[in-house]
């Protein structure tokens, strides 16, 4: 599903079944509290989040799972124990669809990946934006 020619998230989101459509709405609404200043467009077909045009997080759904894609190695290391239950590789944390949405885990990584942006921001003004 990630690599239609969605315009939007709201649209990205709509093509969903219904019940898939409430779990989005959840990952979106954990995401938007936790960055209230990133920005939302759709990369590589996928809903992603920017923060000063530097990349946070993606999210995509698929048949038994949705995934965010914002694992860093310190996101990995910091959030460990949360994260045990579920997949993570390259990148990619796995939710089941079947689950409930782990909100307050989804947004303290969105905040934690911000900070990241921010530090690297401070690290190396000059470093690609795009990252």
């Amino acid at each position: 599903m990630a690599k239609a020619a969605f315009k939007s998230v709201d649209e990205y989101i709509a093509s969903q079944p219904e019940a898939v459509q409430r779990i989005l709405r959840h990952v979106r609404s954990a995401i938007r509290k936790a960055v209230p200043g990133a920005h939302e467009v759709i990369s590589y077909g996928m809903p992603t989040y920017t923060l000063r045009s530097f990349r946070l997080l993606y999210f995509a759904v698929w048949k038994q799972h949705y995934s965010i894609y914002a694992a860093t190695e310190q996101v990995a290391a910091v959030f460990r124990d949360e994260l045990a239950s579920y997949r993570v590789a390259r990148g990619t944390i796995r939710f089941p669809l079947s689950e409930t949405v782990p909100v307050k885990l989804i947004g303290s990584i969105a905040r934690f990946r911000a900070n990241e942006v921010a530090e690297r921001e401070m690290a190396n003004p000059t470093v690609s934006k795009n990252r």
